[in-house]
Formats: C-alpha cells, structure tokens, sequence
C-alpha cells in the first residue's frame, strides 16, 4: 500500500522564506508522503497569497476566511465578500473562523456576528468549515447549532478540547483534526480523546508554522511534519500508519468535496 497524507490545516505563507520557498516545502513534504496540503486563510488582506500557493500547484487547496484573532479594525468579511472569494476554483473551504475567548476579553460581539457570517456563508456556498476554538468550546458548539451548521459540517481545526465537546462536534457532521500537540508529552487528556475518535471521523495537520510536533517541538513547523503527528496518532491508537493515512486522506477528500486528488505514482 503506498502511503500519502494530506496535511489539512497550514498557512504556507507564513513558513516561506527566501531560503525555503513554497516549492521546497512542498517537495519537502512529499519526500515524507504528504502529498495534498490545505492552505488556510486568516484574513482578507493576506488572501491573495494564499491564493497564490495554489497557482499551477495541483495538491494545495485553499479556504476564505477572518480568523477571529484578527482586529475587528480590519476589512469585516461580508457575506457577499465571503461567497465572491468561496468562488474561486482552487477555494475549498470557508474559514477559519470561530471563537477565542483566550486573547479576547469583553464585549465580543463582533466576534460573534462574524462567526456567525461565516457559517452562514457556508452554507450559502455548500462549503465546509474551519473552526478555531480557544476557551469557547460551548459557545461555538452552541453558535453551530443555532446557524444550522451541520447542513455544510466541518472540522474542528487543531483540536485541544474534551471528549464531550468532540463528540458533539461529531453530532454536527464535524471532523477532529489533531496537530502536534498531541504528540507533546503534557497532552495526556487529549491523547485519551485521540484515541477514542472514530477514525473515519479523524484529521491531521501542522498548523504551520506553529505546533511543531515532537520530535521537533520549539523549531518552525512544515508540511513535512505532519507524517510525525500521524505517526505518533498510529502508535497511540494501536493501528497500521498506512491504514491511518489512507483513511485520513479519504477523510480529506470527503469532507473538502470540491478538492481533487492528484496522481501520486511513487510507492510506500
């Protein structure tokens, strides 16, 4: 069985260099079998450079998205603004978006109205979304709910929560994507969330540049990592790491319905 992993959830503009360009880090990635990424937006005004990670590039992908970290001072995305960029062929995905009530305090009601936006903008376009949570699980699971999510579903990008909010994720037709904070040694409770994720609900991602996984932790994330974090998911729940990619993989293709999969002839 050959193996080939897509890393789910990074930002590839913000891992480039003039030393390691967006080229290196792709062939980077495919020497450890990562062979489809998934380029994510944070805001409008960084937008077309991650468009432009998906020029004449057949296995990245990219979202739409204002990540809610980002000052309510910036373009706000309308609605129409949203669905104008979902538009684009190589756009897979709104978001990410979501709560954080980590670096926000106060009145959050922008933050609010502009999750609210998104989900409606997915659905509007049959897109998926890209959730971010920090110290908002419940909110968000609630905001899902009352914006009717579950019509486009998703997947709870970088996961760190409990087993109750993942499975009520799931309920709404979500998908759990880990990064390299599960492989950290301090992520006991999250390692036992791991490993009771369905797998035909499981994701993997870098979040790159940030969360390198061990044993990397510290240094710049890449692509390439993302083959250590699905290694270490393996080894943890006890499975085949070809059986764990390919359902990954599958899982990609399933939830991103509108990305293609391109021709991967190199073997195991």
């Amino acid at each position: 069985m050959s193996l080939s992993l897509v890393d789910s959830h990074c930002h590839l503009p913000l891992v480039a260099s003039p030393e390691r360009s967006v080229d290196r880090l792709l062939e980077d990635a495919a020497n450890r079998h990562v062979d489809h990424v998934l380029c994510v937006a944070v805001d409008l005004e960084t937008l077309p450079g991650v468009i432009e990670c998906t020029s004449d590039r057949p296995g990245v992908f990219a979202s739409v998205g204002v990540h809610p970290n980002t000052e309510s001072a910036q373009e706000e995305p309308s609605l129409a603004r949203l669905l104008q960029e979902a538009a684009r062929p190589k756009v897979v995905a709104i978001g990410e978006t979501g709560l954080d009530y980590y670096h926000w305090q106060g009145d959050l009601s922008w933050q609010h109205a502009r999750f609210r936006t998104h989900i409606r903008a997915a659905r509007e376009c049959g897109k998926p979304l890209i959730i971010h949570t920090r110290d908002s699980a419940t909110d968000v699971i609630r905001v899902l709910r009352e914006e009717s999510a579950a019509e486009v579903g998703g997947v709870m990008h970088c996961f760190v929560e409990d087993w109750e909010t993942a499975s009520a994720a799931m309920d709404l037709g979500f998908f759990i994507s880990f990064s390299g904070i599960v492989t950290f040694k301090s992520a006991r409770d999250l390692q036992e969330v791991a490993r009771q994720v369905p797998l035909e609900r499981l994701l993997v991602e870098t979040d790159a540049p940030w969360l390198a996984p061990v044993p990397f932790r510290g240094k710049q994330n890449e692509p390439a990592f993302v083959w250590h974090t699905a290694n270490f998911l393996a080894e943890l729940r006890e499975e085949n790491l070809e059986d764990l990619a390919a359902a990954t993989t599958d899982n990609f293709f399933r939830l991103f319905r509108s990305a293609k999969r391109c021709g991967v002839t190199r073997g195991s």
